[in-house]
This record gives structure tokens, sequence and C-alpha cells, in this order.
């Protein structure tokens, strides 16, 4: 018998939230750990820690959630208000990554490995 995935976690990092704090997040967003969040790493929660330890290696909102194991609507309200105290610097997608295919392959990538 497969146990049913816990809907608990999730509604306990994101305190009961289902939209971020920023609702334009894109999931091909860059994430990087800034020096505040290399600096209170001891001090988040477990969740915000693995965010910030993954993200000293840029890396987008989805391979977030991939390597992380999380529903991507979970990531993005982490990785919002990670953004929004300051602890990591999110890069917004333009034009000009538009057409960069290595930046779309990682994001397929990382979609592909939450299911």
């Amino acid at each position: 018998m497969t146990e049913e995935p816990s809907l608990l976690r999730p509604y306990l990092m994101t305190s009961g939230r289902a939209q971020p704090v920023d609702q334009s997040l894109e999931i091909e967003a860059q994430v990087m750990t800034s020096r505040l969040g290399a600096a209170s790493h001891p001090k988040l929660t477990f969740e915000r820690q693995e965010i910030v330890s993954l993200c000293r290696n840029t890396m987008s909102v989805a391979e977030v959630a991939a390597m992380l194991g999380l529903h991507i609507g979970v990531a993005r309200v982490l990785v919002a208000d990670l953004a929004e105290l300051g602890y990591v610097v999110v890069r917004r997608p333009g034009n000009h990554n538009k057409h960069d295919l290595g930046m779309i392959e990682r994001v397929i990538r990382g979609l592909e490995a939450i299911h």
C-alpha cells in the first residue's frame, strides 16, 4: 500500500499560503544566495536553509523545486519570501534569455525531475 503524500508539510512550510508574495515570480527566474542569506543561514528554518545552500550556485526556481522534491508552488512561495527578506537575489528572465537554450533545457529537466 502506497502512502498518500502529506499536504500538511507544504501547508506548514508556506504558512498556509498558496501564492507567493511576488505572484509574478517565474519558474525560470534565476535564484542566487545573497551575502545576507549566507550569513543568516544558521538562523533560517530547515527548508529555507536548503534553498540558501542550493542557490550558492545560481539555479532556477524550477530547479530548486526539483532538487528539494517540492511542489513548484511551494518553491515559488519560499523563494519569493527569501527574496523579499534579502536572503536571495532573483534575476528575472528578459528578452535576452528568450532564446537561451541551456536555460530552457535546465528548466525542462527540473520540471521533469518533480514527477
